[in-house]
């Protein structure tokens, strides 16, 4: 795991799905060119009094022991799941096996590309679903996880 500070007040994980690792380098029309070890360290300099850490896997598995793993433990996690969105009833019951408050993010409008990216399996098992920002989607989803656990 990635840890950006150690700071144990708030705990934020990132998960992110499969092909993200290739972020800056795939379809830059959609994705952008930074990469999102790069943005990372942005948002651990913008949130310096939270603790992030980040994981990244292209195998559903891996992304399910990351939510079992964590979900107990983390104040928040923001899950990028990819295609994995779009197909995965696995990763959508273990979101709702654990405890902790889910974030689905994604960086393009998933409403606005190809038919089957419109449908997320893994939404209603989310606190929200943020898309279209490109990588500020993060930020948004950090935002909406503190003003959620504010209340």
């Amino acid at each position: 795991m990635f840890n950006l500070t150690n700071f144990d007040e708030m705990h934020i994980l990132i998960i992110n799905g499969p092909n993200l690792n290739l972020l800056g380098k795939r379809e830059e029309n959609i994705y952008g060119s930074i990469s999102f070890e790069d943005y990372l360290t942005k948002l651990g300099e913008k949130h310096k009094d939270i603790k992030l850490s980040y994981l990244q896997s292209n195998h559903e598995g891996d992304l399910i022991d990351y939510i079992h793993k964590y979900g107990f433990t983390v104040d928040g996690i923001i899950l990028n799941a990819g295609a994995y969105t779009h197909s995965s009833y696995a990763i959508y019951d273990a979101i709702r096996a654990v405890s902790t408050i889910h974030i689905e993010v994604h960086i393009s409008n998933i409403h606005k590309r190809e038919k089957f990216r419109s449908e997320s399996k893994i939404a209603g098992a989310c606190l929200g679903s943020i898309s279209g920002f490109g990588l500020y989607s993060y930020d948004l989803a950090i935002d909406a996880i503190l003003n959620h656990l504010d209340k």
